[in-house]
Order: structure tokens, then sequence, then C-alpha cells
């Protein structure tokens, strides 16, 4: 089979590599689409974990075998593939912290070496952990595989909006109309709430008030903490999502935010950035900061049916489609984005 696999720091190689075997308790799935996630992209181009690994996460796909064991699942049956599924058993799964799980950390799927999801490669091996967990979602038939593979980011999504506790009537400031901040778009609408977004390019403004944004500005203009206080009479947003890695747009998260208000964390952060904060901000004012991380177990339903039942309209954010050999290309188009640049899928 073909696999790009990362062999350092901005060195992808396409190469044919054995199919993986599979235990008796295992499903192998022929990967038909993978999002291209911006964790993908920081793991391909910053030392973060040792090479050789095959990355890839955001997959769907057909079962092209079943070990001798799986009883539930047949060859030919169109899926989901969930990287990860937490134990849930250990005190982190038991306070439903399922991303601190150590099991959901370290048994994931694989396509060869050490196991970091798979997904940009022909055929993915999904353990018998996650085969016999839920990790496989059948796919019904008006659902595309490109729909699909947007089951596992609108998880993640989901968990950063009901952390946040989100509710109908409520002002969240999202920074950021990129995929991830343009999803956050339509999940606040489709909960009630009135979202209003920020960004640097003019096409992505006009995309977030397209898929139903309250408003929309440029993070540059001068006047935003101004324009967002009288769309809120006054007070500032209820919640601010942070969906790009900036300081400046957490400083503007502190002015736009409303007392009592909430920040959330959703964008990673390079490691040697620091925010200096004066800590009687928070106390004063009653802000609360929290972060959210990856997916949570107790939302795959609800993500499942909001994309396959359409309740968001995720076909919206795709922009590109590349092949598998082309993922280089991929990558270089996702951190120089052009005007029209959102959801990037490969096709391996």
């Amino acid at each position: 089979m073909k696999a790009q696999v990362f062999r350092g720091v901005n060195q992808l190689s396409y190469e044919e590599l054995p199919v993986p075997t599979l235990a008796d308790d295992e499903v192998l799935v022929q990967v038909q689409v993978v999002g291209l996630c911006q964790s993908d992209i920081k793991k391909i181009l910053y030392p973060l974990y040792e090479p050789p690994r095959i990355f890839g996460h955001e997959m769907a796909g057909i079962i092209a075998k079943v070990g001798e064991k799986v009883t539930d699942w047949q060859v030919g049956q169109r899926v989901v593939v969930m990287h990860h599924i937490p134990c849930m058993r250990c005190q982190y799964c038991l306070h439903d912290n399922f991303s601190m799980c150590e099991v959901y950390k370290n048994i994931s799927t694989t396509a060869g070496f050490n196991a970091s999801g798979g997904g940009f490669a022909e055929y993915v091996k999904v353990p018998g952990h996650i085969v016999r967990n839920g990790g496989l979602i059948l796919i019904p038939d008006r659902v595309t595989f490109e729909q699909a593979s947007f089951v596992e980011p609108t998880n993640c999504c989901l968990k950063a909006v009901k952390k946040a506790q989100i509710a109908p009537g409520e002002s969240v400031l999202v920074t950021g109309a990129g995929p991830i901040g343009l999803m956050f778009v339509m999940l606040i609408k489709y909960f009630g709430g009135k979202a209003i977004s920020t960004d640097l390019i003019p096409s992505r403004l006009e995309k977030a008030l397209s898929v139903g944004a309250e408003a929309a500005f440029d993070a540059r203009d001068p006047n935003l903490t101004a324009n967002i206080l009288a769309l809120t009479n006054g007070m500032g947003v209820d919640t601010t999502l942070l969906a790009v890695p900036s300081d400046k747009a957490f400083f503007q998260a502190l002015e736009c935010t409303r007392r009592g208000g909430k920040i959330l964390f959703f964008a990673e952060f390079p490691d040697q950035l620091e925010i200096p904060i004066n800590p009687n901000i928070l106390y004063r004012r009653e802000i609360d900061l929290m972060g959210s991380y990856s997916s949570s177990y107790r939302l795959q339903s609800l993500a499942v049916d909001i994309v396959f039942n359409q309740r968001i309209d995720v076909n919206a954010l795709i922009s590109d489609r590349f092949s598998l050999q082309e993922l280089p290309a991929a990558v270089t188009r996702a951190t120089s984005p052009q005007s029209d640049t959102l959801k990037i899928l490969i096709y391996p």
C-alpha cells in the first residue's frame, strides 16, 4: 500500500509499505478520505514526535478485512474511524476527562510504525479495544465519506461548546474563521447562541456571516472592542472561544468578554509562548479561563447526529481536495492559505 511517512521535521516520504496484518480482534479499513487537521500539521512541521510515523486521524472508509473473533463488523461496511477510545474506568474517565486517559493517549489506529492515527495511508488497522468500544461508526447510505470525516472534529468542537456551557441567547466571540472557527459558528447557532467572528482574511469573514455569524470583524480593527460592546448592550460577550493561537487574540478576548464571562482556549499555542496577565483582572471581573483539548466520548452520539442528519452544513467548510501523494502540497496550502482556503481533505 502507499503511505505518507513522517521521516523528520517537514519530511514526508511517499512510500510503499506492507498492508497492516491483523490480530483476531482487529479490523482493517481502506481509507477513502481523511481530513487534514491543524494538529497533523504541527506534528509534521515541529519536532514533537520521533519518526517514523504515519499521521492522519479524521478518517472515513470501507472495512476491508476483519479478524477471526470480530462478529459485529463485516467487510464492505462504510465506517467512521475514531482513532482514540478511553478506558472508561480510570479516575480521569470517571470525571469525564477522557482525553487525559492513558488508554486514550496510547492506543490508537495505525498504518505502521508507532501508532499515530495512520490515516495518511491506503489502509489503517483498528485495534481491538477501539473496535469493541465504539470506535467504528456505521455510515448511512445518505451520508458521503467526506461528510462522515467531520465526525471527529465536530466532536472536538462540541466538547468546547459544552464545556463553556454556551446557552440559547448567549453571545459568543469566536477568534479565527478557519474551518474550526466556522464550525464553532455553526454549532453556536445550532444551540441558539449568537456568534461574533473575527479573522484577518476578508473572505473568511464573509464566510462566517454566510454560515450563521451575527457579525464578523477584522481582528486588526482598532474599533473591535467598541463594535462588540455595541452589539452586546455595552456588556461584552458571554464567552470567547480562542480558535487561533494568538496572544493578541487573548488580550482582545479579555477586553471583549463581560464580567463573569468565560474564555476558552481551543487552539494549541507554541510551547515557548508565555502570556503575562494581572491575576486581579480575573479576580475582580470573575473571568473563567478554561481549555478544551480533543474529543469527548460522552458526546460521540451527538456529534454523529449533528453530522449525519446535517444539523450543520459541513460541506460548506470544504475548500480543497488533494491526493495522498500531494499531502506535502496540502500542508503548504494550509500553512499559507489562499483567500478561499478552509478545510482540506486528502484521498488515499
